[in-house]
């Protein structure tokens, strides 16, 4: 009864198979991380993305270019923009990411990338894969870095998340078996996992860091967030210096609630979906998602985001003006300490939160009331934390 929709799917997971195992060969092949101290010069592409991206992106260019104007008029750094990463283009191509719009983000060391749509059910795009996941693959950008700090409640997080494998990296590639019956794919590697691990315990040895905890729900599933917490395990044995624990993904989302508990945690790693979402909810105590920098490292390409969305309501009430810069700002902050700017990175880092102090936190999602502020606008903040660095630089 079921024959021909068997054989079809075997086929296509035959196919999804012999895609994987080619990647792994690709990454057994090993590759020296990129030393920018000998380029010239480091060209940073800016990507500006859907909705509120292409705003909040201008304006975080704005401000890395004041930081780094000794840099740019040397020529040492050049800023590049990258155009054609729209919602719109991408449905034309049918792609998440049209191949000139790549060819030339490959032309770049490190990109800033604004918020992209991903279609969903009910959209009027195509189905076509996320823009972030098809950029990671193609660059390889296999740890995601997502920092989140509020000293006044204890918390000092960083967050390894694998960025190139789990549930994400076939997200597109599902089938429906049968009318009834839809099945999607999980991937757990060796070397995916070895290498993201490996760099989460190598950043607490070089900070000085002694806890290092691993996320997954190995209790349930057991093939591959099973071989996640074993290497895990394995990469632990040699770090005796550094204590490690594991925790079970639903009950680490309770316990970055729990007061007593969350100022513990210090470094964690975790396969792909679940550092989605415990980022998100971490995101939330510093004062939400649209605060909040993300990092795409790899050997040879690094790419710098913001973590929220592309808020496409904004867009449609015209309040485009007034869309929050401080994430993607906090990832150029990333980016600089990423590119050996690391005194510039801690004044930028202290510019937006002494600006985000500042401010009167409001909900941009309703109108204000009569007795709140009026909310600061896009370009408006990013002029208050160049006004800020300008202090700040000026007492180097």
């Amino acid at each position: 009864m079921y024959e021909q929709a068997i054989e079809g799917a075997k086929e296509h997971f035959g196919r999804v198979l012999q895609e994987q195992l080619e990647r792994i060969e690709r990454m057994k092949v090993d590759e020296e991380w990129i030393d920018y101290s000998r380029l010239k010069p480091i060209i940073i592409g800016v990507c500006g993305g859907d909705g509120i991206g292409p705003y909040i992106s201008q304006q975080a260019q704005r401000v890395l270019e004041f930081v780094l104007r000794p840099e740019v008029e040397s020529g040492k750094v050049v800023f590049r923009t990258i155009e054609g990463l729209t919602i719109e283009n991408r449905a034309k191509h049918k792609k998440a990411v049209p191949d000139g719009v790549m060819d030339e983000i490959k032309k770049c060391h490190v990109i800033l990338k604004g918020p992209t749509t991903t279609p969903r059910k009910g959209d009027p795009w195509p189905n076509i894969e996320s823009a972030n996941v098809a950029i990671r693959r193609a660059l390889d950008l296999f740890a995601n870095v997502r920092p989140i700090r509020v000293p006044e409640l204890g918390i000092d997080w960083i967050f390894f998340r694998e960025n190139s494998e789990g549930a994400y990296i076939l997200g597109s590639q599902g089938l429906h078996v049968t009318d009834d019956l839809a099945v999607d794919f999980v991937v757990s590697t060796s070397q995916g996992s070895d290498r993201i691990i490996r760099l989460a315990f190598d950043y607490a040895r070089r900070n000085g860091i002694h806890r290092v905890t691993v996320v997954t729900k190995a209790n349930v599933v057991k093939a591959t967030d099973g071989k996640f917490l074993d290497i895990a395990r394995a990469i632990a044995s040699e770090h005796p210096e550094i204590r490690w624990d594991d925790w079970y993904v639903d009950i680490m989302t309770a316990k970055l609630l729990s007061p007593k508990r969350r100022t513990e945690f210090r470094v964690v790693v975790l396969p792909n979906l679940y550092g989605d979402i415990l980022t998100d909810e971490a995101a939330e105590f510093q004062g939400g998602v649209g605060t909040a920098g993300s990092a795409n490292i790899g050997k040879r390409y690094a790419m710098f985001e913001a973590i929220h969305g592309s808020a496409p309501r904004m867009v449609q009430e015209g309040r485009t003006e007034y869309a929050d810069p401080s994430s993607i700002i906090r990832a150029g902050a990333m980016m600089l300490d990423h590119l050996g700017y690391t005194d510039r990175a801690h004044k930028l880092e202290k510019a937006l939160a002494a600006v985000t102090k500042e401010r009167k936190a409001i909900s941009y999602d309703v109108k204000p009331h009569r007795d709140e502020p009026t909310p600061m606008k896009t370009s408006q903040v990013a002029d208050a934390v160049i006004e800020k660095m300008r202090r700040l630089m000026a007492h180097t």
